[in-house]
């Protein structure tokens, strides 16, 4: 696949974001293959995963922070080139402060997206 070809699509779960997924389905039992885009400005609350996944920086700087509560001072910047292993279950949150990010996971589903405070979680709000 071609980076011009990516199949990129709103994220329900986290609608700052966009998702490609490159291999298989995330939602099933096995490895699957995703990439993700932040634009500038953009953040995701903290959220957790229940699978390990292996971040791969393809372009921008990545910005992630472990914990249950979004704090500035504890996102960790990765340039591209950098792999950020995050554990099962781990509560993290995003950021793109240096202008739009892109990275690539590879895990092993069945994935979820689940947001450490459920007024986080803009799936099923309404307008």
């Amino acid at each position: 696949m071609f980076p011009e070809n990516t199949p990129w699509k709103i994220n329900p779960a986290a609608p700052a974001a966009q998702s490609a997924v490159l291999h298989d389905a995330p939602n099933q039992a096995g490895a699957y293959v995703a990439r993700v885009k932040l634009a500038a400005g953009k953040m995701v609350p903290p959220h957790t995963h229940p699978e390990e996944r292996i971040y791969t920086v393809l372009s921008g700087v990545f910005y992630i922070g472990m914990g249950e509560r979004y704090d500035d001072a504890l996102l960790v910047a990765y340039p591209p080139g950098a792999i950020v292993i995050l554990p099962a279950r781990q509560a993290h949150f995003h950021a793109a402060k240096a202008g739009e990010w892109v990275v690539q996971i590879n895990s092993n589903g069945p994935t979820s997206f689940d947001y450490v405070d459920s007024e986080d979680d803009p799936r099923g709000q309404a307008d």
